[in-house]
């Protein structure tokens, strides 16, 4: 499965979870506004993690914030490629 569709899958599976509503996503929604809370995306981080191998948000000495879902996923293929 490609990063991008286990980061969807993950966002998916914890919306049902957590009982929140999940915004229809493409790649200029805006994080804020996917219907997640701040629980909800450490959660989602933290499969991630254990899924792909990797955690960008401790990886790198530069605090950068995805802003859209695009960004999102572009940070764990970065990060998966390097």
């Amino acid at each position: 499965m490609s990063i991008r569709l286990t980061v969807l899958s993950v966002m998916e599976e914890v919306a049902a979870e957590q009982e929140k509503k999940l915004a229809p996503l493409s790649d200029g929604s805006v994080l804020a506004e996917s219907g997640l809370d701040s629980l909800c995306f450490a959660i989602i981080v933290a499969r991630l993690e254990d899924r792909l191998g990797v955690d960008p948000f401790t990886m790198s000495d530069e605090i950068y914030f995805p802003v859209t879902l695009a960004d999102f996923v572009a940070l764990y293929e970065n990060v998966a490629a390097a």
